[in-house]
């Protein structure tokens, strides 16, 4: 089995990095767009609003998000639905910014981080009323592992929603996972990554005992995701090749890949599950 690093050297970038091409609310996932007029930051807003909606929340449930990154999901729901948040991430610099965000938002007593893998952490049993991977399972070797270790987490009844990058088909997989371009994207940016199919994500949830709620096919709202970042990166280039020479148009060039396969070799779907039993 490929074991990851204990953080990713993409995400352990310093942290004004991603605040020149990301949103205020430095969300790194797809955003969701209602109108062609649309800014990125209320495309963000958006999105956070419908995972929300996915997964019930009325207010004060107590939320895991597994992979945190710098914090978006987490004081947004804090905020926003007054729910008791924690975010786990192995990035060191990722927690640290959340929590001056948090103090700086006067959400403090409602976000919790942990540095380190989710399915390594001693979380207790049935202790959370939703949990939410954005993005993150791409960077977790063990599918069957993260789904089981989900559903052990949740409550009866508590649900689960995950987004990811897949591959198209399997037989898109064989054809572009060894390809100059993808093998860029898993070394040169992340260190270690693994797209799938959708088939195996909800064969790994449904073998952990899921059942299936919703499945959305988000792929057009990260295309314009995308083009929205590259247009950041592009205006911010000095600032950004200030901590490297060269790091604006890498950065590029990851996201020139990323953008390039949707709807044809790659997708990005949202998966909701419930802990039913």
């Amino acid at each position: 089995m490929t074991v990851t690093a204990d953080t990713n050297q993409h995400y352990d970038l310093d942290p004004d990095i991603f605040g020149q091409f990301l949103d205020p609310l430095r969300k790194y996932s797809s955003a969701l767009y209602n109108s062609p007029t649309d800014t990125l930051e209320q495309a963000q807003r958006q999105k956070l609003r419908f995972v929300a909606d996915r997964l019930g929340l009325r207010g004060g449930e107590r939320l895991l998000d597994v992979g945190c990154g710098w914090g978006s999901l987490i004081l947004f729901m804090a905020e926003e639905f007054g729910c008791d948040t924690m975010g786990v991430s192995p990035a060191p610099r990722q927690h640290e910014y959340i929590a001056e965000q948090a103090v700086a938002r006067g959400v403090a007593e409602r976000v919790h981080t942990e540095v380190g893998h989710f399915e390594e952490l001693d979380l207790p049993v049935r202790s959370f009323d939703a949990v939410t991977l954005l993005g993150s399972i791409v960077h977790m070797p063990d599918l069957g592992a993260v789904f089981r270790r989900a559903r052990a987490v949740l409550r009866r009844g508590g649900a689960l929603y995950v987004s990811e990058s897949c591959f198209r088909n399997a037989s898109a997989r064989n054809a572009f996972d060894a390809r100059v371009g993808t093998e860029f994207v898993r070394e040169d940016i992340f260190g270690w990554g693994d797209l799938r199919p959708l088939s195996e994500l909800l064969t790994a949830a449904e073998d952990a005992g899921f059942s299936i709620i919703a499945v959305d096919d988000l792929t057009e709202h990260y295309r314009r995701t995308i083009d929205d970042w590259i247009a950041n990166v592009d205006a911010a280039a000095e600032r950004i090749d200030a901590h490297g020479p060269g790091l604006a148009a890498k950065l590029r060039h990851y996201l020139e890949i990323a953008n390039a396969g949707w709807g044809y070799t790659t997708k990005h779907y949202a998966l909701t599950c419930r802990n039913a039993r």
